[in-house]
């Protein structure tokens, strides 16, 4: 992971992390006035947290996609192109032992 990255990524778990404990000093303040049931700010909390976990998947996905573009910019093998040739050599191996 590129160093900026890493830093932005750090920077919002960070802000995450952060905003949970708020929400949920906030929920537990409602619930105590009674202007929300405890059943209510249980599903605030998990929406919350819903939605950092699909976030998080798109972070990753985000990370996946440009790491496969930078290694196709600097020319390096794939696994599938490693791949590739692995059943290439094996095919011509096994037509060289045909011949013999």
């Amino acid at each position: 992971m590129s160093d900026f990255l890493k830093k932005g990524f750090l920077l919002g778990l960070g802000a995450a992390v952060s905003s949970k404990e708020r929400l949920d000093k906030k929920l537990k303040e409602l619930v105590e006035k009674n202007e929300l049931t405890r059943e209510q700010a249980r599903t605030v909390m998990q929406n919350f947290l819903d939605k950092g976990e699909s976030t998080k998947d798109e972070w990753s996905t985000k990370q996946y996609e440009q790491t496969k573009e930078m290694a196709k910019d600097l020319g390096l093998a794939t696994k599938d192109d490693v791949n590739e040739l692995q059943a290439r050599i094996a095919e011509l191996e096994s037509k060289l032992q045909v011949q013999e």
